[in-house]
């Protein structure tokens, strides 16, 4: 449109007539379409929004992001048509704010937010030129490509030592594991044999190695599980009813160490859509920790709870704790506090929580005990704010 066009009309309302009235709105409409039409051919999401934040304009770019109807948007709160969007902290500042966004519907994706204020200069004679602000401008960009690219790139990294790792691993516990197998036998053999070695003594070594091959096929099968996670197979589950179990199968452990462990769960929480069998695991790794941090008669506190888009489970514990420098590498393959460990406990869990869509957070100081949360969604979340600058959550 024309510097001036609308002045020069508003200017003119009381000399025009009728006619050139209609002339100036089929004028309007075509400089609009105009717009529209260009606006719409733009890659970029844009939207414009009052000063309040209801949307006044979308282009097709921007409903395709976020999944909206242009029409039924117009009028609405921003915030209230894409839920999780934090409208406050990026309007706060009052001026330009970039911010990440990972967006959960229709579709998975990372985008650039980019909002400014839009200031309009009054000429009236009352302002004296002053400037008020009357709105917003948000240009959307889609950078789901270079995000994950550059995510890809650092899990290959991590993925290629790991691969590299779990040869060596293969290599030297392989064998071993099919020596004592082949021991094993002719130690039970020898136990038949009435003049063979003391019966007492051979039972020993047989207990002994087995429990050795136990210890590792166990590091065997977390490292796979830690390098190979399967796709979880999610149906409606009670998270609450995969605590329990978990909980109750440590049981004979918690009986043996007189620990206590407290559950306070919610009882009107959704079902979630779940591998059962992953989150168990997941719960099973966490409540291991947990027992392995403290000593006899310590004390587990499990809690389940929901907020308008995510469910809650926490692990609460009055272990030892973790200093700041492990809390910073809890996650790093093959790191551990403990004298026996694999290492790879927390790393499953987090893929799992991760595979579920969910986050994973750990509070601790050391000495004090640690907590473990966990986020699931079950509500239509539609976008989650990132920290400026900084990746998604773990």
């Amino acid at each position: 449109m024309k510097s001036g066009f609308l002045e020069k009309l508003i200017s003119r309302l009381g000399k025009i007539g009728p006619e050139d009235v209609q002339n100036y709105l089929l004028r309007l409409a075509q400089e609009r379409g105009f717009l529209e039409t260009v606006f719409n051919a733009i890659q970029e999401g844009i939207i414009v929004t009052d000063s309040s934040g209801r949307i006044t304009y979308l282009n097709d770019g921007a409903c395709e992001l976020f999944g909206l109807d242009g029409h039924d948007s117009v009028g609405k709160r921003l915030d209230e048509r894409v839920r999780g969007l934090d409208w406050q902290s990026l309007t706060r500042s009052g001026g330009p704010v970039t911010r990440d966004l990972e967006i959960f519907y229709p579709a998975n994706r990372f985008i650039n937010f980019y909002i400014v204020p839009l200031v309009i200069e009054h000429r009236d004679a009352d302002s004296d030129g002053a400037a008020g602000q009357v709105g917003y401008a948000i240009i959307l960009r889609d950078i789901t490509e270079s995000r994950r690219s550059a995510e890809k790139a650092l899990e290959g990294e991590r993925l290629n030592a790991l691969t590299l790792l779990a040869a060596g691993v293969a290599h030297e516990i392989g064998n071993p594991l099919n020596s004592l197998n082949i021991h094993l036998q002719l130690m039970e053999r020898e136990v038949r044999k009435p003049e063979g070695r003391p019966r007492g003594q051979l039972q020993e070594s047989i207990d002994i190695a087995r429990g050795e091959i136990s210890r590792l096929d166990s590091i065997v099968t977390q490292f796979l599980r830690a390098i190979r996670p399967s796709k979880p197979q999610l149906k409606p589950e009670n998270i609450n009813a995969l605590v329990e179990e978990a909980v109750q199968f440590f049981g004979p452990e918690i009986g043996s160490r007189d620990i206590v462990v407290e559950t306070e769960l919610r009882p009107d929480l959704p079902l979630l859509q779940l591998d059962r069998d992953q989150m168990k695991q997941a719960f099973y790794n966490i409540i291991k920790n947990s027992f392995e941090a403290m000593k006899s008669r310590g004390i587990l506190r499990i809690r389940t709870d929901a907020d308008e888009s995510h469910v809650r489970v926490s692990f609460t514990d009055n272990g030892g704790g973790m200093s700041a420098d492990a809390l910073s590498r809890v996650f790093e393959p093959y790191y551990t506090t403990k004298a026996e460990g694999s290492g790879l406990g927390l790393l499953i869990v987090r893929r799992i929580v991760r595979e579920h869509g969910g986050e994973l957070a750990i509070e601790s100081t050391e000495g004090k005990g640690l907590t473990l949360t966990i986020r699931l969604p079950y509500a239509d979340q539609r976008v989650r704010m990132l920290e400026a600058g900084k990746p998604a959550s773990v």
